[in-house]
């Protein structure tokens, strides 16, 4: 179905979409649409929540002025230091993930697995890489020591996935079934389903205390606040612009602002969390897309999918410093850093192909060719404690 139709479907009040700007190209089905004084006592002061006042069970934050502190270049866990370096892209297209050596770009390894896989998912402990099958609506296991897959489970519209920072729960964005699906973390059982009256959720990122993450809705232009030890909706709000379609959510360093991708209002949201107030537009580029850290967080690489190219956004400066473009255009999307923080791996969305740029430089280093419709590729392994989810969100 075309998107505008769909788009006139979620207005209507449809039930079902079958389509996702995110997952597919502009004619493709996208298997998701779906605080006294000596004289008086002094009143109660409520205490201000800390960062050590986290999520119970979540690792305590290494630095609370910076939440990917422990992203550092070549930071690795002994979990993954063993790991070979690949770089994952799973051709929602093609229902294969192409595995490319970085080192070489060179595809080494073409992985079958369900239909229309959408991202390539680090799980908490690290461990495992899973295959979102949105349309097979299953989960397939990757092994990253080895390379190798495991036997599918079953989950159904598994659009894109994350886990609380506690190591708790999986979160399944359902995105056609409209529902965020708290699973266990290991075997995928369903623990706890969470309806939504929003249309699309896809992607998200949680506070620097862990206790609640923001949402995005990309069909009917939302965000949601949720209540991570909860499971609840807490807060509910529309984009203010006619037709958004919200993409990325990543948090600042230091926890105080949300950064939320529109593809369609060609920029990122800036949003107090907390508050969780009217957003700001801040415009990078046609079809805004990913947003991704640097390693000394000081800066976020944002794709701009609709015209080939990445913004360079400077955290302290609040302003955008520079922009790439890619040599012959491109459709930028999803993917990750390099561990050492040198090289940023993105997927081209509409042309089969997978850019490597210099995060130094924004030169260009490599296209190489893959699957058709990739999307939300994983380069790993990449420093960090655990992993939140999505292609890649350590702390």
């Amino acid at each position: 179905m075309h998107r505008t139709l769909v788009r006139h479907a979620l207005l209507a009040g449809a039930a079902l979409v079958a389509l996702a700007a995110c997952g597919t190209g502009p004619h493709d089905p996208h298997a998701s649409a779906h605080h006294g004084t000596e004289a008086a006592a002094p009143a109660p002061v409520k205490p201000v929540r800390k960062p050590a006042d986290g999520l119970p069970g979540m690792p305590p934050v290494l630095d609370p002025k910076d939440v990917y502190a422990a992203d550092r270049p070549g930071r690795l866990s002994p979990v993954v230091k063993d790991f070979p370096s690949r770089v994952y892209v799973p051709n929602t297209e093609s229902d294969t993930v192409s595995v490319i050596d970085p080192r070489t770009y060179e595809v080494v390894d073409t992985i079958r697995v369900g239909r229309q896989p959408q991202h390539v998912v680090p799980s908490w402990d690290m461990k495992t890489l899973w295959v979102n099958n949105n349309r097979g609506h299953t989960l397939t296991p990757i092994d990253p020591s080895t390379g190798k897959a495991g036997k599918p489970v079953e989950v159904h519209d598994p659009y894109n996935l994350y886990f609380t920072p506690n190591g708790r729960y999986a979160v399944v964005m359902a995105s056609l079934d409209r529902e965020l699906v708290f699973r266990d973390p290991h075997t995928m059982e369903r623990r706890k389903t969470v309806p939504v009256s929003c249309y699309g959720v896809n992607h998200a990122d949680f506070s620097l205390d862990g206790r609640y993450f923001i949402v995005s809705c990309e069909f009917s232009g939302e965000l949601l606040k949720v209540d991570t030890e909860r499971m609840k909706v807490i807060g509910q709000q529309k984009l203010p612009f006619d037709g958004a379609m919200p993409q990325d959510v990543k948090v600042s360093p230091d926890g105080k602002r949300f950064y939320v991708a529109d593809m369609m209002a060609d920029g990122m949201w800036v949003l107090d969390g907390d508050t969780f107030g009217k957003p700001t537009l801040l415009p990078t580029g046609k079809g805004t897309h990913g947003l991704y850290v640097s390693r000394d967080s000081r800066e976020m690489y944002v794709s701009n999918r609709g015209e080939g190219t990445v913004s360079v956004f400077d955290f302290t400066r609040n302003r955008l410093t520079r922009k790439w473009r890619l040599p012959q255009g491109g459709s930028p999307d999803m993917g990750g850093v390099s561990a050492d923080g040198k090289v940023l791996w993105l997927s081209g969305r509409y042309n089969s192909e997978v850019y490597a740029i210099d995060t130094r430089t924004g030169a260009q280093l490599a296209r190489v060719k893959v699957g058709s419709g990739p999307h939300g590729l994983a380069v790993y392994p990449q420093p960090g404690r655990y992993s939140l989810g999505h292609t890649g969100i350590f702390r």
